[in-house]
This record gives structure tokens, sequence and C-alpha cells, in this order.
């Protein structure tokens, strides 16, 4: 039997996250927004009620929460703030690819501390000239002694300005192509890691975007993330547990833009009716319901596919670009029901439509996700009924 109720546990998650967005986010996003600042206090606040690195494992003092349980509570989080939230999830971005190939002493020294001490990280895979094509970085990690030298460049990277470590991936061996990357745990306090200025961006301004160059950084040998050459198959892992955590962030922006749809079309009289009465703006509202609903059952089976063992590549990657584009479809409508105000800085959704634009493009773009659905349609998996 198909079901889709959540657990006890999941609704007070959800309580949580939502409560949390009411209290602590919506009431400063705009001063966010509009000044660019970094939320830290914010994202103090999140570790302190149990809102990050949710998905640690008991063993190592955290929650050990599944994907499911993350996108419960991420709907909250970016239907309070995008930025905010993104900030606050970059963490799993970058625990992701440690949790699926560290070892214990890995585990130990970085992980678990997380659990007990507010930590950032931060996910240094993306370079100026390898972003779709992950298999196009240049940086490299050469093995001297029980060392390894890494330099190169990388570019957009969340919370970079405020990480204590980062996920970086680097080529190991130049001639081997994706089988020479290899992932390394590099503390941000090492010599040679040079952090660039915040970018200024579009959506999302008070995440914190930048570039890294890494120039002779010294890393121990006990920092790499699995073996020499399992790096791109690790960090491409990753996406499968965080794509769905992604595509419901677009969710909760759409949910937002909705919201805000309907109580505007309630109060707004035009030919002296309320204008939610005429066809032309309910049938447009509907139709933001029917996507937001059909998203977030995407994402739902995408995350428990990959919590029951089974792969979701597939599955995520449509969640992710059904997601998104309806994200910046329904934000784009949302303006048009609110009119000449909806382009005003002084109402709340030409925020979001800007902030909804990120979701196409970041953790793999709508193009690059509609390239993994037809290979994987290519090679013979069909749109039938999934046997898991």
């Amino acid at each position: 039997m198909i079901d889709f109720s959540i657990t006890d546990e999941q609704k007070a998650l959800r309580d949580l996250a939502r409560d949390f967005a009411k209290n602590e986010m919506i009431p400063k996003a705009e001063h966010h927004d509009h000044t660019g600042e970094y939320p830290k206090e914010i994202l103090k606040k999140a570790f302190d009620v149990g809102l990050m690195n949710m998905h640690i494992p008991a063993e190592y003092g955290g929650a050990g929460l599944g994907v499911l349980d993350e996108l419960i509570a991420s709907e909250e989080l970016f239907y309070g703030c995008s930025g905010m939230a993104t900030a606050i999830l970059a963490n799993n971005l970058a625990l992701a690819p440690v949790l699926l190939g560290a070892d214990d002493y890995v585990m130990k020294k970085f992980i678990q501390p997380m659990s007990e001490n507010f930590t950032l990280a931060a996910y240094a895979v993306t370079e100026p000239g390898a972003g779709s094509d992950v298999a196009g970085i240049r940086t490299t990690a050469k093995r001297v002694g029980d060392e390894y030298i890494i330099n190169g460049s990388k570019m957009w990277i969340t919370n970079a300005g405020h990480a204590d470590w980062f996920f970086v991936l680097a080529k190991t061996d130049p001639n081997a192509g994706h089988k020479g990357m290899t992932g390394f745990i590099v503390d941000a306090k090492t010599p040679g890691i040079i952090i660039g200025k915040k970018e200024k961006n579009m959506g999302q301004r008070c995440s914190d975007t930048r570039g890294v160059t890494f120039e002779d950084v010294k890393v121990p040998k006990e920092n790499m993330i699995g073996k020499e050459g399992e790096g791109f198959k690790i960090a491409m892992g990753a996406f499968d547990q965080t794509r769905p955590a992604v595509a419901i962030g677009a969710v909760g922006v759409a949910r937002a833009a909705l919201d805000h749809s309907i109580r505007y079309a309630n109060t707004r009289n035009a030919f002296g009716k309320p204008i939610s009465v005429n066809q032309g703006v309910s049938f447009m509202i509907a139709e933001m319901a029917r996507d937001i609903e059909a998203g977030r059952l995407l994402c739902w089976q995408s995350a428990w596919l990959i919590d029951n063992g089974f792969r979701n590549t597939y599955q995520a990657s449509i969640a992710k670009v059904f997601c998104a584009d309806m994200a910046m479809r329904v934000t784009t409508d949302a303006v048009q029901i609110f009119g000449g105000y909806g382009f005003n800085e002084e109402y709340p959704v030409e925020k979001l439509m800007r902030d909804a634009k990120i979701f196409q493009i970041y953790e793999g773009t709508s193009q690059i996700q509609r390239v993994i659905i037809s290979k994987f349609l290519n090679d013979g998996v069909g749109i039938e009924t999934p046997n898991a």
C-alpha cells in the first residue's frame, strides 16, 4: 500500500522548521535581501534548535535523519527565506560526499565535532571553467610524501567566506579523466587558501557566494575522502541526496508566492470585485497549486527511494528540473497577479521571483537534468510504475 502519511517525529520537525521560518527568518528576510548581510546569527539559531547537519549518523553524535526528513524541514525554511535556507543547508551539500566516502578518522576529526559545535562547511567543486561539466575541473592535488599539494581555483562556492572546512574535488591523475579525481577535506585555516570577494547576485542575496583559490595548500593524506580516483563518483553520488532537497526548496519558494498571491487576489478590487473571482486570475492560482503539489510528490518519491536503499538519480533529476522550472513559472505568475505592485520592492513577490531563478542553475542546471533524464530513457529506463 502506498502511504503518504508522515510520522509524529516528522510532523514535529515540520512544525519546528515552520515556527523557525515564521519567527526568525521572515521578519529579517527583507533586511538581509536589501543589505546582502550574511545571516550568521540565524544560522547559529538554526544549529541550536537542530535544523542543521541533520544527516550526521547517531554514532557520531548526530540525529541520523533521512533525506525525506530533511525535505520536510527544508520546504518550510525555503518558504521563510531562500537565501537564508541555502546558507543553513549548504552544510548538507558539503557533508554528503564525506558521509558517503569518509573513514572513521575523518568522521571523528571533522564530522563528530559538528554535532557539538556550530560549524560551517562548503562544497568546493565548481570552477570558473567547469560548472555543469564537472569532469572538466583543473584543480590538482599532487602527492608529496604524506601530504597532497592542492592548486587551483573554485567558483560560486556557498558559505565560502565563513566555512571552517571545504570539501574539495581535485585531479590526482590529470591523465585519467573523471577516474583521476579525488576528494579531500581541507581545513579553511590552512595556509595558501585565498577567499575571493562576496558575489553580488540577482537573488538569494544574503547567501555568501565566493571564489576560492588554493595555492600550494598542503593537506594530510588522512584527509582524503575514499580512495584516490573515487572523487568524481563520490561527488556525483552526493547529488542523489542533495538534489531532492534543492527541488523541495523550489517548492517552498513557490508556496510562498502562492500564499501571497491568494491573499492579494482576495483583497485587491478591480471593477467592483476582488480580482480572485476573475477566471484569468483564479485559473492562474489553481495552476500554481497544482504544480506545487505535483512537485512536492516528485521530491518525496526521490527521497523515499534513496532512504530505502534504491538508486534515485533518474527521479531526483525529474524532481529537480520540474520544481526548478515550476518555481520560476509560479513566481513569475505571482508578479503578474500583483500587477505593477509585483514589480516593486515594497511587495514580497519580486524577491521570490529573483530567488527562484537560481534553482534552474545550481546543483545542476535544468538543461543538465534533461540530459540525465534522456540518458536513462535511452538506456532503457522507462516511465513505467517503479519497482521500488
